[in-house]
């Protein structure tokens, strides 16, 4: 498949809506909600507030509140275009009006909820399909995802794993995902959640893939399918389980405590990056696009 010439926004749940504002706040982590937060981002990314983003509201379980969430959020950066997408189950999913909304939106939106219902519902479907032609075919276009909607976004996916219990093997499950992305596995409300463990387990399960552990109101925008850039105003963690040696985790029965050597983890704050072929940490993700400009 040709390298994806959209744009990816993986977030880690819990995103600034701008409800700080109620309380006479404006910022989180001493980040402006207008001029830096995660949705401000979204909008800048897809060319500003007269783009049409569409909500997809189907991993949550309360659709409608998720949706006027984000009407809400949106509008107070200034977007009026916004769509709300309940799509509940396959039958939705084939729906002609669906499908003619995504061919003509610039970006669309997963919200949380369970990641599972966003791979048994659009598995296979012809909006599906249509979201994937735009991301691989169109630089503009825009694929965003918080929480579960972040997590289905790779080709193998985490649906479940007690954080408590990640390092026993077995405990991790793993599925296939939407496959916007290739060896990489998301998971999200990383620290929050205590979740270091489980994506371990997942990354040592498949060491071809790098774990990407998103914080909460942290994502990575990542472009041509292969450059992330951490944003948002908390922590993304990066295990690579590339250079492993000794793993235990194929000869032990389930239930039996992981072991696992050389595990390599990477700490990316707002403005780092990582470069997912090249497993490369990158200090400043605007030296490496001014680089890889002049080299064209």
């Amino acid at each position: 498949m040709s390298i994806a010439k959209g744009k990816l926004i993986a977030i880690g749940g819990a995103e600034d809506k701008g409800t700080d504002l109620e309380k006479g706040e404006i910022s989180r982590n001493n980040l402006n909600f207008f001029e830096l937060g995660i949705l401000r981002r979204i909008v800048n990314e897809v060319g500003g507030t007269d783009a049409h983003i569409e909500v997809i509201t189907t991993a949550s379980m309360s659709p409608f509140e998720v949706g006027d969430n984000y009407l809400n959020a949106f509008n107070k950066i200034g977007c009026k275009h916004i769509g709300l997408m309940h799509i509940r189950n396959r039958e939705d999913a084939s729906k002609a009006e669906y499908f003619e909304r995504i061919k003509a939106c610039d970006a669309i939106m997963f919200s949380g909820g369970n990641q599972m219902r966003l791979t048994s519902t659009f598995g296979g479907t012809n909006i599906l399909e249509e979201i994937m032609r735009r991301y691989h075919e169109e630089e503009d276009f825009v694929v965003a995802g918080t929480s579960a909607g972040a997590m289905a976004m790779s080709n193998t996916m985490i649906y479940e794993g007690n954080a408590t219990r990640a390092h026993l093997k077995g405990e991790v499950k793993i599925t296939t995902g939407l496959a916007f992305m290739k060896d990489v596995i998301f998971d999200s409300h990383f620290e929050k959640r205590g979740r270091f463990g489980r994506l371990a387990q997942a990354v040592a399960t498949n060491p071809s893939c790098i774990g990407v552990g998103l914080g909460e109101d942290t994502g990575m925008l990542i472009t041509h399918g292969n450059q992330m850039e951490a944003i948002g105003s908390g922590l993304v963690v990066i295990i690579d389980g590339h250079d492993i040696r000794h793993s235990n985790i194929a000869d032990i029965p389930d239930g039996n405590p992981i072991s696992v050597e050389n595990l390599k983890v990477h700490f990316c704050e707002k403005g780092n990056g990582y470069l997912v072929k090249e497993r490369k940490f990158v200090a400043e993700v605007e030296q490496v696009v001014i680089n890889d400009v002049t080299n064209r």
